[in-house]
C-alpha cells in the first residue's frame, strides 16, 4: 500500500487531490460510481420525457377514440403507423378481430378471448418498454452506498497503513486518508439518492399509465363484445 504524505493545508484536500492520491481500489470504486450516476441521471430524463410524450400520446388517442369515429376508419388510420400505449392495443385488438371475421370465425367466446389475449399482450409489451432500465436506477439506488462503503473501507486501512509506517498520528498524515475515503461514501450517495428517489416517481408514473391503458383495455374490450353479440343476433 502506498504511504499518504503529510497534507498542506488545502493544497491537497481538493477532490481532484484526493481522488488523485487514492489507491487504485478506491479509484476504481469512484470511477465506477461516477459512470452509474451519470447514467442514472441519463436513465432519469429519458424516462421524463418518455412518459410526458405517452401521457400526451393517450390525452389525443382517447380524444380521437371517444370523438364517434368509426373503429373501422380509426384503425386503418393507425394501422400502417408506429403506435404506442392505447393506440397499440387498439390496433391489436382490431387486427385479432378482422382476421377472425376473415377466416370466419364461429365461436363468439373464442374470439373474445382471442381479442382480450392480444390486448394484454400488446398491454404487456407497452409495460416493458415504459419499465425498461428502472431496474438500474433500483440496483443503483440499493447497492451505490455499499460500494462506496467498501471504498471508504479500503481508503481506512491505507490511512491506518500510512499511520503504522510513518508511526506518526498527527491529523496531517490521517486527514488525507480519511478524506478520500469518505469521498467514495459521498459519491455512492450522490448516485445512490437520484436513484432511490426517481425509481419511487417513475415506477408511479408507470403505475399511472398502466391502469390508463388497463381501463381503455377493458373498455374496449366491452365494447367489441357487444358487436359480437350484435353480429351473432344478426346471423341467428
Amino acid at each position: 500500500m502506498e504511504n499518504i504524505a503529510l497534507a498542506e493545508p488545502g493544497a491537497h484536500l481538493s477532490i481532484w487531490a484526493l481522488f488523485m492520491q487514492a489507491s487504485w481500489v478506491v479509484k476504481l470504486v469512484m470511477i465506477g460510481l461516477l459512470f452509474a450516476s451519470i447514467w442514472t441521471w441519463a436513465i432519469i430524463v429519458d424516462k421524463l420525457v418518455t412518459y410526458a410524450r405517452m401521457r400526451l400520446a393517450l390525452n389525443r388517442f382517447e380524444q380521437v377514440f371517444w370523438s364517434g369515429q368509426s373503429l373501422e376508419e380509426l384503425y386503418r388510420t393507425l394501422a400502417d403507423r408506429k403506435t404506442t400505449g392505447m393506440g397499440a392495443i387498439f390496433v391489436a385488438a382490431m387486427r385479432e378481430w378482422k382476421k377472425s371475421f376473415e377466416k370466419g370465425a364461429k365461436s363468439p367466446l373464442g374470439l373474445q378471448t382471442r381479442i382480450d389475449k392480444a390486448m394484454d399482450l400488446a398491454l404487456t409489451r407497452e409495460m416493458e418498454r415504459l419499465e425498461g432500465r428502472l431496474g438500474f436506477l433500483a440496483t443503483t439506488g440499493s447497492a451505490a452506498p455499499f460500494i462506496g462503503l467498501f471504498g471508504t473501507v479500503i481508503g481506512i486501512m491505507t490511512s491506518f497503513q500510512a499511520i503504522a509506517a510513518s508511526k506518526n498520528t498527527s491529523l496531517a498524515v490521517v486527514a488525507p486518508g480519511i478524506a478520500e475515503a469518505l469521498l467514495a461514501t459521498a459519491i455512492g450517495l450522490l448516485a445512490a439518492i437520484p436513484a432511490v428517489i426517481a425509481y419511487n416517481k417513475l415506477s408511479s408514473d408507470a403505475n399511472k399509465i398502466a391502469v390508463r391503458m388497463e381501463g381503455f383495455s377493458d373498455e374496449f374490450s366491452a365494447i367489441l363484445s357487444r358487436q359480437i353479440d350484435e353480429k351473432v343476433a344478426q346471423k341467428a
